[in-house]
This record gives C-alpha cells, sequence and structure tokens, in this order.
C-alpha cells in the first residue's frame, strides 16, 4: 500500500510540474487503495471470529441459560459431538438449546472434529427440534463452524440430504426458533442450525458461502488471495445485515468477544430474554408464514 501511494504523490507532482493529466491513474490507484484497505479490514474480523480463545456455544450457554440437560444422537446412527443440543431455562421459561460445538485442545477438537458435522449431528438437530415443537418449547441455535465435514462417510450417509431436510423441517416449525451466529458460519454446514424467525450475528462474526480461502484458491486461482476474496465475499455482519439476510448485529465488547465473555454473554441474554417475551406471544402458524416470507425475500432485488 506505501508503494501505491508513493506512486500517487509521484504522479501528483508529476502533473504539477508538466501539466500532464493523470487523473485517471490516480484514482484507479486510490480505488486499489481503498481495496486493500478493506481487504485489511475485513481479515481481521475473520482472525477475531476464528480466535482460538474466542467463547464457543458452551461457554455461552453456561453463562446465559440454567440446568442444561444434553441429550445425545438421531436415533438412526449415532451421536455427534459436533453438534449439541438439550433443554435448559432462560428466566424460567424452558428451551431447546442446539449448537455447533468446537474444541480447546487438540484432543477435544479431534472429537468434536472441530464443529464440522457429519449428518448424524444434523439429524439430531431435528430430532431435537421437532421435540420441541411438540413440547412448545422455543428454539436457541448457536451456530459456529466452518462447514459440515466433507468426508466420505458423511456422503455415504446423506449429508446433502440431511442438511435440506433440516432447512424444510426448520422452516415450518411450529415453534419459535432464534438462530445467533457466534463465530464462523461456514456453508451449508452453517444453514442447517441458520432457519429462524430471528437470525443475529455476533459483532466479529461471519457468513458465508465458502471460506476465503476456498474463493480465492477456485475463483482467484490464487490461495494466497484469502483476504481479497474475504472482502469480495461480503461476509461481516453489516455486509449480511445491509442484505437483509440477518435481523441485527449483537454487539460485542471492544477487542472481541473473548476479552470480556461474561459481558458478550449478558447482551446476547438480553437480547433473547426481549425477543422471546415478543415472539412467543405470536401464535405458530403466524411465525410459520413470516419465517417463510422472509426467507424467499432474500436474493430478490428491483431495479
Amino acid at each position: 500500500m506505501k508503494n501505491i501511494e508513493t506512486k500517487i504523490q509521484e504522479l501528483k507532482k508529476l502533473m504539477l510540474e508538466s501539466g500532464i493529466d493523470a487523473g485517471d491513474e490516480i484514482t484507479i490507484l486510490e480505488e486499489k487503495i481503498r481495496s486493500q484497505s478493506r481487504a485489511e479490514s475485513v481479515w481481521k474480523q475473520v482472525e477475531l471470529a476464528r480466535h482460538p480463545e474466542r467463547p464457543y456455544a458452551m461457554d455461552y450457554i453456561s453463562r446465559i441459560f440454567d440446568n442444561f440437560i444434553e441429550l445425545h444422537g438421531d436415533r438412526a446412527y449415532g451421536d455427534d459431538p459436533a453438534i449439541i443440543g438439550g433443554v435448559a431455562f432462560l428466566n424460567s421459561r424452558p428451551l431447546t438449546i442446539i449448537a455447533n460445538q468446537k474444541g480447546r485442545t487438540l484432543k477435544e477438537n479431534v472429537w468434536r472434529n472441530h464443529g464440522m458435522a457429519n449428518p448424524e449431528g444434523y439429524r439430531k438437530a431435528l430430532r431435537l427440534a421437532k421435540q420441541a415443537e411438540k413440547f412448545k418449547r422455543p428454539v436457541i441455535t448457536f451456530i459456529d463452524t466452518a462447514g459440515a465435514f466433507p468426508g466420505l462417510g458423511a456422503e455415504e450417509r446423506g449429508i446433502g440430504e440431511a442438511i435440506a431436510r433440516n432447512l424444510r423441517e426448520f422452516s415450518q416449525l411450529l415453534t419459535p426458533v432464534i438462530c445467533i451466529i457466534i463465530g464462523e458460519g461456514g456453508s451449508g454446514g452453517a444453514l442447517g442450525l441458520c432457519v429462524g424467525d430471528k437470525v443475529y450475528m455476533l459483532e466479529n462474526a461471519i457468513y458465508s458461502v465458502i471460506s476465503p480461502e476456498g474463493c480465492a484458491s477456485i475463483l482467484l486461482r490464487d490461495a494466497s488471495r484469502a483476504k481479497d476474496a474475504a472482502a469480495m465475499l461480503r461476509i461481516t455482519s453489516n455486509d449480511l445485515l445491509e442484505f437483509k439476510v440477518i435481523n441485527g448485529i449483537i454487539a460485542e465488547p471492544e477487542g472481541g468477544a473473548h476479552t470480556n465473555p461474561d459481558k458478550a454473554a449478558k447482551i446476547i441474554k438480553d437480547i433473547l430474554v426481549k425477543d422471546l417475551d415478543d415472539i412467543c406471544s405470536r401464535k405458530p402458524e403466524v411465525l410459520v408464514r413470516y419465517r417463510n416470507q422472509k426467507i424467499r425475500k432474500i436474493g430478490h432485488w428491483n431495479e
């Protein structure tokens, strides 16, 4: 960037001394500086979303809810530690919690597969969501995954079908659903838990169809240009709010949620209490109608 700024100064000096019009060249260079500046800014957010000390789902669950009881298994194949779920209370209101969970240590990350779920994880999530619907419990989901696990076993057991079924069933769920992207929201792996009446992102979270590294490798043919790809993908909370993909942004403590997890959890809790008081007073059929209207509007525009 310094080289470009130097070049701009040289061109401006040349214009003054010789009278040559270099305005177009200067405009191009200034636009390049703005692009690079945005790429650096977005990449800082990517790094914060992936920060190793950033609070994970269980960190928020333990701070926000009371008496969390984890439930296991999809009743078809097995249990997937990459997705956790269970029943808890928020100010005496019973809820169902479903979340991606990453690990802190190498051993735990191997066990939880870095938060990348297999089909049984999404089927477990759907089982718990349908249970919540039966007992009229609101559903809260926390999303934090680079994506669904792309392994051979996952493909053989139907990862695509499991995610697609979740998209359909969550869109029709006759109970309130609030989704919060707390870190990475990667591709279909995030979408499988991210259909709800209200969808929020933490200030420094990201949400994208593909990782910046993947986009750089496929579209830009250069994995080293991940920063440029991140800026092009429009993956920040401000971008997604502008596109009306999410309902709101949840502020984080200065420096990121990892600097003060208690404060970050308190902010999330206050929003959940407020929203639950509101949407739980509405008829389930009305929630489903508005939920589907919101989904169908995403990606539409008028010229």
